[in-house]
């Protein structure tokens, strides 16, 4: 077994712990429905999870991932009307949902490599009419979501570690060798949201972060807000907003390597004018890069800006895994963009009367792509004001709050 038994039940009470209080707007009810998704290698962490929700007396929907293999027959084999079909009763399974528990164990880190980019970006350009069903149930407050990572032989083979190094940096990160994981959750969520309320104060305009490889800036926007994970993802460090698209400019650039669709990228600089990338280039992975960017027109333009403390984060590891490498601490902390999707919970109104419309105005940006690019050089962020004054908000990876 990768964790031990009481290691396992921690992670349970808290993923169900996180997508309780991830819930934005109300309670979950007794009877409330809930999907329990996992990937066949944390069967073990599923059960436990199970058991968690009907303790709970939750309507637990439990559905089991198709391994790589199926994924890489699918986006082969299906002609157009398969590559974007959805299910009869799909949507109003979706529409119905009250949470979602997601365990993330991946086998094959690369089964999509060879895979044309255009067909994987046909099928999520066809299935995001799904995602903006959950997405409308969250921003009403009948939903919520999280979800986790759990150790599998190639993630710890693609991060350089052994399956145990790989445990130890999840257990580490998750509190899960705390007596009382979610006491010491609860604590460390309380001091970054001290820190997202110090930064909403600022009545920041824009922000300009420099490291020795790029020099990137961002309008925060109108109405908009700093707000930390608050049980979305576990572990979450970040504090984040998406800003106003059309204000990004400059050159950005993600040290930190990615695993994504089966594609291995590294080295990645985009160069921003007038909101949008007007070059982008890699390493390693530039092909694929671009193709992704051109997925649709949001795919090219940022969703989110996020910035991680090193105080809070004790992931020193590249993990291979965005999840847990958007939130690395180290030596510098990180910040990190998200190409393509924006959070609309960033929004400090009323988040349930944030159309479409509303969101265009406003520079919220829209794609079927969300993907976070990390950068964790020593960094420098200031930020500009709106009454014309420049304050620096964060050096060697923590706040200076």
């Amino acid at each position: 077994m990768i964790f031990t038994k009481t290691q396992l039940l921690r992670y349970a009470d808290v993923m169900v712990w996180a997508m309780e209080t991830a819930r934005r707007g109300g309670k979950f009810k007794k009877y409330d429905t809930v999907l329990l998704r996992y990937d066949r290698t944390a069967s073990d962490l599923a059960q436990a999870v199970y058991e968690r929700l009907l303790q709970k007396r939750y309507l637990a929907v439990v559905r089991g991932n198709a391994p790589e293999g199926f994924a890489r027959a699918f986006y082969t084999l299906a002609d157009e009307r398969q590559l974007t079909h959805i299910a009869a009763g799909e949507k109003e399974f979706q529409e119905k949902l009250n949470g979602l528990i997601s365990l993330r164990a991946p086998e094959d880190l690369t089964a999509l490599k060879q895979t044309n980019p255009a067909r994987l970006g046909r099928a999520a350009v066809a299935r995001k009419p799904l995602r903006e069903i959950m997405d409308r149930s969250e921003q009403a407050g009948l939903f919520s979501w999280t979800l986790c990572n759990y150790p599998t032989q190639d993630l710890a083979e693609k991060a350089g570690l052994s399956v145990q190094e790989y445990a130890k940096q999840i257990a580490k990160a998750c509190f899960l060798n705390e007596k009382d994981p979610i006491k010491k959750w609860k604590e460390v969520m309380a001091q970054i949201a001290d820190i997202g309320q110090w930064l909403n104060g600022l009545q920041i305009d824009k922000l300009h972060i420099e490291t020795a490889h790029m020099d990137f800036e961002v309008l925060l926007g109108e109405k908009r807000q700093f707000i930390s994970g608050g049980g979305n993802n576990i572990p979450s460090f970040e504090i984040f907003t998406s800003p106003d698209w059309r204000g990004t400019r400059g050159v950005y650039f993600a040290d930190l390597s990615s695993y994504r669709s089966g594609n291995y990228v590294k080295g990645v600089k985009l160069e921003f004018k007038n909101g949008r990338v007007v070059n982008a280039t890699a390493q390693q992975g530039q092909s694929f890069l671009r193709k992704m960017l051109a997925m649709d027109r949001g795919a090219a333009q940022i969703g989110e800006f996020s910035l991680t403390d090193r105080r809070f984060s004790k992931i020193d590891k590249f993990m291979a895994d965005i999840l847990f490498d958007e939130n690395f601490g180290g030596k510098y902390g990180n910040c990190h963009v998200a190409v393509g999707s924006s959070y609309a919970d960033t929004f400090t109104g009323d988040v349930s009367k944030l159309d479409a419309k509303a969101k265009r105005q406003l520079g919220f940006n829209d794609s079927a792509l969300h993907w976070d690019l990390i950068n964790t050089e020593d960094k420098t962020v200031r930020a500009l004001l709106k009454n014309g004054k420049t304050v620096l908000i964060y050096e060697k990876g923590r706040f200076l709050h």
